[in-house]
């Protein structure tokens, strides 16, 4: 059995509350779960103690026993000191996609065109 440690959505519309859960890797995001090992209130300011409450030592026992965190629960459990998180860096993801290249190679060209004529007649 695969296992994840993830985030489980609760709360009203627009006032998210999460819990950190050891759940199945194949069953929903709120559904089943094997234990709640925290809670994360995107809500509360970033300096209060209620934004983040997590178990380090049942974390601790999840993670050895094989259990994979998401990207956002790592983050916490780095902050933890639990885990090592390593800074993605993808700078492809960062770029333009291919049709607005294409656009800004219009947009260049274009401007190139309007440059040339405006320096001959000078």
């Amino acid at each position: 059995m695969s296992l994840k440690i993830r985030l489980s959505r609760g709360g009203a519309k627009k006032r998210p509350y999460y819990r950190i859960v050891v759940a199945d890797a194949r069953s929903p995001r709120d559904g089943r779960f094997i234990e709640r090992i925290g809670s994360y209130d995107p809500m509360q300011p970033k300096d209060s103690e209620k934004r983040l409450t997590l178990n380090a030592e049942r974390a601790k026992h999840w993670l050895g026993q094989g259990a994979q965190p998401t990207d956002r629960v790592a983050r916490f459990l780095g902050q933890a000191g639990l885990v090592t998180v390593t800074a993605k860096q993808n700078p492809n993801k960062a770029k333009p996609k291919a049709k607005a290249q294409e656009r800004l190679k219009a947009a260049e060209a274009a401007t190139a065109a309007t440059a040339a004529p405006e320096s001959a007649a000078s």
